[in-house]
């Protein structure tokens, strides 16, 4: 089954285009053969933590994206197609001009502004399609945004519990990170957040009960990248790499401290990340350290997935809507 799967977050909007195994064994993952696999920086969420709105130049961007995306999946003759827009899309208060502007590029096909918890669920099942270890023992999937992060629990049976919260690279850079590179005390209000955060994520998500901790999205790839010492970007070393907690926090530490220009000039930076990755690798290097705590060291590692809620839309696709 060929499906369409489009992802609109707070700094990209990202295409998939698959063959998707539409009868599964019992007891197996569906198979998904990437056929195009496509990411544009565009932030639709510059501004929107301080003014509640997507500004006219963000939408312009996003829009010139779509009408990329929209050609190829007719070159590819996809005609299941879903698209999902998330932490900026929930908190701005002009999302109709948003979703029109879509639906009109994309012949019809509006986008849905989901939820937290739907967020959650959909990174949840695209990580447990790729990654072996989340079929045994729990699991705590973290997909780290530009707006949102989220937590989401859950063994081989599906999702235990979950939890969206508004800490991401753009929203935190716009909030904290004035300065380049930015000084200890701001980076220190990055990492209040990201605690204060866990504390609200504890009421609902028992991280301590975890075996396993991966992370998801550009924002850990791009960790992982700078601990792996690549020189350009290298997502079969990346995806499934085990990294230990401590080099985590090295390489999140060195990303944070450099200029922008020095991670603009770094192989693996993807272009219109750079401004951002310092509190993106931050929130990572933060969340990782607090669950090696909170589960007594018996998590001293994280997987890094290079599959997330992309893959966990365009699977959504082949599955029968509840």
């Amino acid at each position: 089954m060929r499906v369409g799967a489009i992802d609109c977050g707070t700094n990209s909007i990202r295409l998939l285009i698959a063959e998707v195994e539409k009868h599964p064994t019992e007891g197996s993952p569906r198979k998904v053969e990437d056929l195009v696999r496509e990411m544009r920086i565009v932030r639709l969420g510059a501004g929107v933590d301080a003014t509640g709105w997507l500004s006219q130049a963000a939408l312009d961007r996003t829009f010139q994206a779509t009408e990329e995306y929209a050609r190829l999946l007719k070159k590819h003759k996809v005609k299941h197609v879903r698209m999902v827009a998330t932490s900026a899309t929930r908190d701005a208060g002009n999302r109709e001009a948003f979703i029109e502007g879509i639906s009109e590029r994309l012949g019809g096909v509006k986008p849905e502004v989901i939820s937290g918890v739907e967020e959650a669920e959909l990174s949840f099942l695209g990580a447990a399609a790729t990654v072996d270890a989340v079929r045994s023992g729990r699991s705590l999937v973290v997909d780290v945004g530009g707006g949102s992060t989220e937590f989401v629990l859950g063994d081989e049976h599906g999702v235990v519990a979950s939890r969206s919260v508004n800490i991401g690279s753009v929203r935190l850079t716009e909030r904290h990170l004035s300065s380049n590179p930015p000084t200890e005390s701001q980076i220190r209000r990055v990492v209040n957040d990201v605690d204060a955060a866990l504390t609200t994520v504890l009421d609902s998500v028992p991280i301590p009960t975890a075996d396993r901790l991966i992370g998801l999205a550009g924002s850990v790839t791009t960790v992982t990248a700078q601990a792996l010492g690549l020189e350009t970007y290298d997502a079969e070393r990346i995806h499934a790499h085990e990294s230990p907690i401590s080099e985590i926090e090295s390489a999140a530490r060195s990303l944070t401290l450099m200029t922008k220009s020095e991670r603009a000039a770094l192989g693996f930076m993807h272009e219109g990340r750079a401004d951002v990755i310092g509190a993106g690798a931050q929130i990572w290097s933060r969340i990782a350290e607090r669950v090696r705590g909170m589960t007594d060291g018996r998590i001293s590692t994280a997987i890094t997935s290079e599959h997330d809620i992309l893959d966990g839309i365009a699977l959504s696709v082949a599955e029968p809507r509840k």
